[in-house]
């Protein structure tokens, strides 16, 4: 399981994880191993479960695809694996049926060159286990801590964004003490300062998890506890009338060049919104227009407004940039940033970028030679003092 050949990067591919987004990473990390160059890497599924258990090997991840979730130790015949383990020496041997003791340090040889997460949501890409991962000194596709952290969380990454001059939809923040105390004062608020329809939707979520579009008063109140159910912090929203607009960002390998920005794609749901079940349960959902239909000044500006928020948020590797095309307004407005977007066989980052000439494997070679080159600088820095 662990001989590797000289000539082949070793990536660990991450997927499952412990948030509402799981499944989704399994299809997600499908399309990633599938589509990994095999010339030139050594793949290795991690699966992690919902109770945070990790799991490696081809075998559990393909159990985990047939059952839609990372299945759990007593269940399979798997090797067991513990993140502690991402950065140490190569295993020399791990027979599949026992629970190894310790990770053998008689080679130098790491056992993984790259990590590759293929995981969404909370404690997967709000910077918890790019933090891990940093501690393990391994390279890692994707932004590091503190972008994964900003693009997770929708009002902090907003208030960057207005603090640039970006235009935003007006919002109000809600903790969750707080609606327990006075919950009739958020409801006079948004009736009075945001009017209806709104989205009520949690802070740290992704794939529309939690969210619900209001259209009267009587249904706020309800649509608040379901977002509380996801998350302590949740944005009721104003509802515009828009084009759903998505531009994938890559950062370059050239170091002084400008980030490369794909397409603008536009996403027409055939449900209220674009909701979980109309991005992944309903094969119909929504009709992708790549290119977007747009005037060729509101595609520029669309596309300068992605890469503005790429710098901004301060991004590293790659980001999907969800937008709005105000119909009202004639403005671009921002939705939300993905750090790690979804890659499954309907997702617009891969699409996107296809579009813009780039195959869905040599993207996700350029993302590994990315990491290893962040990798590589970050460890020039010096790490004592005098």
């Amino acid at each position: 399981m662990f001989t590797k050949q000289a000539d082949k990067i070793r990536v660990a591919v991450l997927y499952g994880g412990c948030s509402v987004e799981h499944e989704v990473s399994l299809q997600s990390a499908a399309n990633v191993i599938q589509y990994l160059d095999q010339n030139r890497f050594d793949i290795v599924p991690i699966g992690i479960d919902k109770k945070g258990n990790w799991f490696l090997g081809q075998d559990v991840f393909k159990k985990s695809l047939e059952n839609n979730k990372v299945m759990q130790l007593p269940e399979i015949n798997a090797t067991w694996f513990t993140p502690e383990w991402i950065g140490k020496t190569a295993l020399q041997s791990l027979p599949a049926e026992t629970l190894p003791a310790t990770p053998s340090t008689s080679s130098s040889t790491q056992q993984f060159d790259v990590v590759f997460p293929v995981v969404h949501g909370t404690s997967c890409e709000d910077g918890t286990l790019q933090g891990l991962l940093e501690l393990a000194g391994i390279p890692y596709v994707g932004c590091g801590v503190l972008s994964s952290a900003i693009g997770m969380d929708k009002d902090i990454s907003k208030r960057l964004a207005i603090n640039a001059g970006i235009k935003v939809a007006p919002y109000l923040v809600i903790k969750h003490g707080q609606w327990l105390h006075h919950p009739s004062h958020f409801i006079e608020t948004v009736s009075k300062d945001l009017a209806y329809p709104v989205f009520v939707k949690p802070a740290n979520t992704g794939s529309s998890v939690g969210i619900t579009k209001v259209k009267s008063r009587a249904d706020l109140t309800a649509a608040i506890d379901i977002a509380f159910q996801f998350d302590t912090k949740v944005l009721v929203e104003k509802a515009l009338s828009v084009m759903e607009l998505e531009v994938a960002v890559l950062e370059s390998l050239e170091t002084n060049d400008d980030p490369i920005v794909s397409v603008v794609g536009e996403i027409v749901p055939k449900h209220e919104f674009y909701s979980y079940d109309a991005k992944y349960v309903d094969e119909h959902g929504a009709e992708l227009h790549i290119p977007a239909p747009l005037l060729d000044a509101v595609t520029r500006q669309a596309q300068e407004t992605a890469k503005k928020l790429f710098h901004i948020l301060e991004c590293e590797g790659m980001a999907r940039v969800d937008l709005f095309f105000d119909k009202d307004n004639k403005e671009i407005v921002f939705n939300e940033i993905n750090t790690i977007p979804g890659f499954t066989q309907i997702s617009m980052y891969p699409k996107l970028m296809c579009a813009s000439g780039m195959s869905y494997s040599d993207l996700l070679t350029h993302l590994v030679q990315l990491a290893i080159k962040r990798h590589k600088n970050k460890s020039k820095l010096l790490r004592n003092y005098g």
